[in-house]
């Protein structure tokens, strides 16, 4: 009989099984990792703060008898006519293309009954989006996929995307198999022949060529649409600078937890900085050139409920974006879908392979059986119904702190439950008056 003690099995964690499965995939196919969504690592973020309410120094408003207020205006610096929302959610550029048809015209039925914007994403303007968008932001890209004057003018904003959260420094991509007669037809593609967009602007190489161009987009729509930059959370306190020499009305800031349809999956783990990160150096910017709030600051990259929209303006942001939870509300990911998901080789909550256009549930496909599963009418009330709750959610927590406006809640409102997002939040750790990197004790 042998008494020796056995040890436990150690599996490395360098070399995990996780990390193993995508050495033997690479070995096998010879080409990287392609899949939508954002970073999946966890970083810190905006679970990592708390608000600390009213008490005895602060006197809260009563929920039901005392205001507070949730609209917010986009566009107040050069545009005539900025957008007025009556919330301070938006939703971001998501292509037809990547998305379905229905899909987008959910996008636009959900937010036009929620009194927000929708925006158009890559591969220009549908008519189901701006037929059902009250607001409709027009995406300008370095692709130029599907852009005319003519929808420059039909749009209520334009948006020049400088870079994106989840691919900062990278293009973007539409395989051939969701590039359908349509599709190519809009991007003057053809017809199921995989695209990958340029990762920069033909036209500009910095600030001073970008303000020419902003500058011409204005002459076309007769200085009366507002003009959004769009970057990547990357060096946030100098690109928002450079955006404002370049003349933005409103700056698109996206954090690394930011979706995409389809990038290299290297990129989406590895490039960026957490959208908690990226806030407090943007703000610092606009401060530091007297532009806070005359140049209004949109934080996009894993916005999920009311508490992280609230806790985004505490921070200095005027208004949010969502994007993957636009989609789930709409049906992305639905357990009722399972059974399809497992035939894919993935489950419920983990499906990612929205570039290969077989989403079960009809949202990111240009499959026409799939299509038909998406009832636009219906997901637009879910989305509406979602977007309700998220301003409620940052509302209560506003008349928590005594806010009769939720632009009033501020970073003295906030405390950070660890370290990492005490510094980049600058609030101080729960219990403490220490800021890292501020001194303090």
């Amino acid at each position: 009989m042998n008494d020796t003690p056995q040890t436990m099995p150690r599996q490395s964690w360098t070399f995990s099984n996780e990390v193993n499965a995508e050495i033997r995939r690479a070995a096998h196919t010879g080409i990287y990792d392609i899949r939508g969504g954002g970073a999946k690592r966890r970083v810190p973020h905006f679970d990592d703060l708390l608000f600390l309410g009213a008490s005895m120094s602060r006197y809260p408003l009563e929920g039901y008898r005392e205001k507070c207020e949730t609209g917010v205006t986009l566009g107040t610096r050069f545009a005539s006519k900025p957008i007025e929302l009556k919330i301070p959610i938006t939703i971001a550029g998501m292509s037809f293309g990547s998305l379905s048809g229905p899909a987008k015209e959910a996008l636009g039925r959900g937010a036009s009954l929620a009194g927000t914007s929708t925006t158009t994403g890559d591969g220009g303007m549908t008519e189901e989006e701006r037929g059902h968008s009250e607001k409709l932001v027009y995406q300008y890209l370095p692709s130029r996929y599907g852009m005319n004057p003519d929808d420059l003018r039909r749009a209520d904003a334009i948006e020049v995307v400088v870079g994106q959260g989840a691919k900062p420094g990278g293009g973007g991509m539409l395989l051939g198999q969701k590039i359908t007669e349509r599709v190519a037809g809009m991007r003057d593609l053809p017809i199921g022949i995989d695209q990958r967009s340029a990762c920069r602007h033909p036209d500009w190489t910095g600030p001073d060529d970008l303000e020419i161009k902003i500058l011409e987009l204005r002459e076309i729509t007769n200085w009366e649409k507002p003009i959004y930059i769009k970057i990547g959370g990357a060096r946030p306190y100098y690109d928002v600078a450079l955006s404002v020499k370049a003349g933005a009305d409103v700056i698109v800031l996206d954090g690394m937890q930011g979706g995409t349809a389809a990038t290299q999956d290297v990129f989406i783990e590895n490039v960026g900085t957490p959208t908690l990160a990226c806030i407090r150096p943007a703000v610092r910017a606009l401060q530091d050139l007297g532009m806070h709030r005359k140049v209004q600051l949109v934080v996009s990259g894993g916005i999920r409920t009311g508490a992280d929209v609230a806790k985004a303006l505490a921070l200095g942001a005027d208004a949010v974006s969502i994007g993957t939870a636009a989609l789930v509300a709409l049906g992305d990911n639905d357990p009722k879908w399972e059974q399809e998901y497992r035939a894919l080789g993935t489950t419920t909550g983990a499906y990612d392979d929205w570039h290969e256009g077989r989403d079960p549930a009809g949202i990111t496909t240009q499959d026409p059986d799939l299509m038909a599963r998406l009832d636009p009418v219906e997901a637009g009330r879910r989305l509406r119904n979602y977007l309700n709750v998220l301003t409620l959610e940052c509302q209560t927590l506003a008349r928590a702190c005594g806010k009769s406006h939720v632009h009033n809640l501020e970073p003295e409102d906030l405390v950070a439950l660890t370290i990492e997002a005490a510094a980049m939040a600058q609030v101080p750790l729960a219990g403490t008056d220490w800021i890292p990197g501020k001194g303090g004790f």
